[in-house]
């Protein structure tokens, strides 16, 4: 809906990735490249990590969009709570490869005779695993085990697994040292910076035909978000939507740091979970407690101390009731907007 009143050709900030919209910050460009290296040796395992919402999936997107389908002939398996068997089953039936009912041994004959037709055709297998770290030991090795297969000794297939920070110390296990051996490339995919924090949203409101103007976005703004995400790009996209959206119901071509705050607090309260959203203003009124002389005098102290809590106390009710009345607004701007909508001639 906000993109309607601010007039964007589309929604800057879903959540589904999307090709569009990637931006090539210093770590996802170097990801790109520690992809395009991997590729380019026509075997083994590539590995990328990084934690939720740092844009793994996104970057793979790139990634597909600049690949040549007459190349290359892609599956990917995004279910990775599964068991050993039915990991192979996914990733072969994702090759266009009949698995059901069929035993092992007909599935990897199946899998054989696949590739020889596309080796044949001058194409190359390409198999992407996300969520790694879900996955059993006994199913890493079932890849391990199809990444053995070769055609007129060329690899059948390369992998690329993509996985949270928990999947490096699994992989440094004993258990996978063949596995590891077959790494060609490994990156590990980390926030974004305040600066490119900034660049990230002007470039994903311009891919939608932002200029720079309605809304406008203060420099406080920017940093605003920078302080409630992190640079966890899937942060920053959930926030600046909720902005907008804010934005669009209270009217406003201009988006402050006072606009980012409120909607992260908001968020810190619907959505909750340590280190989500609002960086440390939901105590505005700080630590509670006296300095070096309160040793000395008990009473006083007490006495201050309750005036403090009384005071974030009143400071945080305050705030609820703000929020309150900003939503209320909202709901009836929302009301207003909808029923405008729905009264147009079609």
């Amino acid at each position: 809906m906000y993109e309607k009143y601010y007039r964007l050709s589309g929604i800057p900030f879903q959540l589904t990735p999307d090709s569009r919209f990637f931006f090539g910050s210093s770590g996802h460009s170097r990801a790109i490249s520690h992809l395009i290296y991997g590729l380019s040796q026509a075997e083994g395992f590539i590995i990328i990590t990084g934690e939720v919402g740092a844009g793994k999936t996104t970057l793979v997107e790139q990634l597909w969009s600049q690949l040549d389908r007459q190349t290359y002939v892609i599956s990917r398996v995004v279910t990775t709570q599964v068991s050993g068997d039915d990991l192979m089953r996914l990733a072969l039936g994702g090759f266009g490869i009949d698995a059901q009912g069929a035993d092992k041994s007909t599935l990897l004959q199946r899998f054989e005779q696949m590739v020889h037709v596309n080796h044949a055709a001058g194409k190359r297998c390409l198999l992407v695993v996300d969520e790694v770290q879900n996955l059993s030991f006994a199913a890493l090795e079932e890849l391990r085990m199809l990444s053995n297969i070769t055609v007129d000794g060329q690899a059948s297939l390369q992998t690329i697994l993509l996985g949270q920070p928990q999947f490096r110390p699994m992989l440094a296990s004993p258990d996978l040292e063949q596995l590891r051996q077959r790494v060609l490339a490994s990156y590990h995919l980390g926030p974004l910076s305040e600066a490119e924090t900034r660049a990230y949203i002007e470039h994903r409101m311009k891919t939608v035909g932002w200029t720079g103007e309605n809304p406008y976005w203060d420099d406080g703004a920017f940093g605003a978000v920078f302080r409630g995400t992190l640079g966890i790009p899937r942060k920053i996209n959930t926030l600046c939507s909720r902005v907008l959206l804010y934005g669009a119901l209270e009217q406003a071509s201009t988006i402050t740091a006072a606009m980012v705050d409120d909607t992260a607090r908001e968020l810190q309260q619907d959505i909750g979970g340590a280190g989500n959203f609002g960086g440390g203003t939901l105590n505005p009124a700080g630590p509670v407690g006296g300095g070096g002389g309160s040793m000395a005098h008990p009473g006083g102290t007490a006495v201050a101390r309750t005036g403090t809590m009384d005071s974030a106390l009143a400071r945080r009710i305050d705030l609820l009731e703000q929020g309150l009345a900003r939503q209320e607004r909202a709901f009836r701007r929302l009301v207003d907007m909808m029923t405008t909508l729905v009264e147009q001639p079609r």
